[in-house]
């Protein structure tokens, strides 16, 4: 299937999938509960083969995470946005469907502290085992560390 932009690819998720799918531009914002699904049918259904990025931001209320994920066949590129709560914040991980996201999901949750359920090894990746925090996040308190060097 060819969708020509993001509002046709927005509107098609709407019909499939119903509530929890929102436009905003150049993106599209996804309910955690459709996150998942949305995903799979994206890969399986539509083409979108490659994860190319994943990051977080830290806002006052909540974490916002965004996806970039491409069909190359189509020459097209979706942006998927998801918000999770700031207090335990726990997403699916999309490990399952794209390898790629293993290592982005690890460096997510050792910088943010947003676990992946059900990812094969979520465990830090930038900062080593023991680190106390999460240093993007905005309620981090820089402290001296010793490496261990």
């Amino acid at each position: 299937m060819n969708i020509a932009d993001n509002q046709e690819l927005s509107s098609h998720l709407r019909t499939h999938f119903g509530e929890g799918i929102i436009v905003h531009g150049e993106y599209v914002e996804i309910t955690i509960g459709k996150f998942e699904r949305v995903a799979k049918y994206l890969k399986e259904s539509l083409g979108y083969e490659f994860l190319s990025m994943i990051t977080a931001i830290d806002y006052i209320d909540y974490f916002e995470l965004v996806y970039r994920i491409e069909a190359f066949q189509n020459k097209a590129t979706v942006q998927l946005k998801l918000k999770c709560e700031k207090v335990k914040p726990v997403v699916p991980s999309l490990s399952h469907l794209w390898y790629g996201a293993r290592l982005q999901e690890r460096e997510v949750y050792d910088l943010f502290g947003i676990e992946f359920s059900n990812h094969p090894n979520l465990k830090r990746i930038v900062l080593w085992e023991g680190f106390q925090g999460y240093p993007l996040r905005k309620d981090f308190k820089v402290k001296s560390y010793d490496a261990g060097n």
